[in-house]
C-alpha cells in the first residue's frame, strides 16, 4: 500500500553487492527522489540515545562518543541474535528519520519517492510502499563488488552475505525484479524498464 493517497513510496531493495545504489542512482538520475536509508542509518548512529542504548549492548563497539562500526559488523554478522538486538536498537530510529524525510518530499509536491533500503522487508517499512523493486545477482559477482567496494576481509564478506535473506526471499516479496548479472549498459536498460511499467501502473491507479 502506499503512505497516502497523493504519495506513491517505492521500495528498493536487495542483497549486498546486488547493484541497489547504481539502481538508485539511475532512478536519481531520471528525476525520482530518493531516501537512502544506509545514509540515515549513518546519520542515526551518531545521535547521543542511539549510541547510549548501543553502548549498553556493544560496549566495545562505542568509544569517544563514536560507533565503530566495522567492530559492529564483525560481531552481529556472526551471530544472528546480536544481529536482532542491534537492528531492535537502530530501526526505530531509522523509521522515524524516513518518515521525516518523507514528510519533507512530499511537500515539495513528489508524488513518487524511492526509499532505498537493505533492510526494507526486516524494519516493516515495505508495509508504506506502494510497490518493491528488488535487486539480485549472482554470488560471485556480489562477492567481487563488496571486496572492491568496501575493503574488508574475505571472511567478514562471507559473514555479511550468509547474515542476509536469500535471493528467493527478495523475488517471493517484491513486485519486480532487477538480475544485475551483466554490464551497466544492461543494468540502465533494466531500471528505464522498470521506471517505465512503475508510471504506467500508477497513472492507471489515478483513473
Amino acid at each position: 500500500m502506499s503512505l497516502s493517497d497523493n504519495v506513491y513510496i517505492i521500495g528498493l531493495t536487495g542483497q549486498s553487492g546486488a547493484g541497489k545504489s547504481t539502481v538508485s542512482k539511475i532512478f536519481s538520475q531520471n528525476g525520482l527522489p530518493v531516501i537512502d536509508a544506509d545514509c540515515i542509518s549513518r546519520e542515526v548512529s551518531r545521535g547521543d540515545d542511539f549510541l547510549k542504548e548501543t553502548a549498553e549492548l556493544f560496549s566495545d563497539c562505542v568509544a569517544g562518543g563514536k560507533l565503530d562500526r566495522r567492530k559492529l559488523a564483525s560481531i552481529v554478522f556472526n551471530d544472528p541474535q546480536k544481529l536482532l538486538s542491534y537492528t531492535n536498537i537502530i530501526y526505530p530510529y531509522i523509521t522515524k528519520a524516513v518518515f521525516s524525510e518523507i514528510k519533507r518530499l512530499k511537500e515539495q509536491a513528489n508524488t513518487v519517492i524511492i526509499l532505498d533500503a537493505p533492510t526494507l522487508f526486516e524494519s516493516g517499512l515495505d508495509d508504506i510502499c506502494a510497490a518493491v523493486v528488488s535487486v539480485i545477482a549472482p554470488m560471485e559477482l556480489k562477492i567481487k563488488r563488496i571486496l572492491e567496494r568496501d575493503n574488508i576481509p574475505v571472511e567478514l564478506v562471507y559473514s555479511r552475505l550468509g547474515s542476509q535473506n536469500s535471493e528467493e526471499y527478495f523475488k517471493s516479496r517484491s513486485d519486480y525484479v532487477i538480475e544485475n548479472d551483466s554490464d551497466l549498459d544492461s543494468l540502465k536498460e533494466k531500471t528505464l524498464d522498470i521506471i517505465a511499467k512503475l508510471a504506467k501502473r500508477f497513472e492507471q491507479q489515478r483513473l
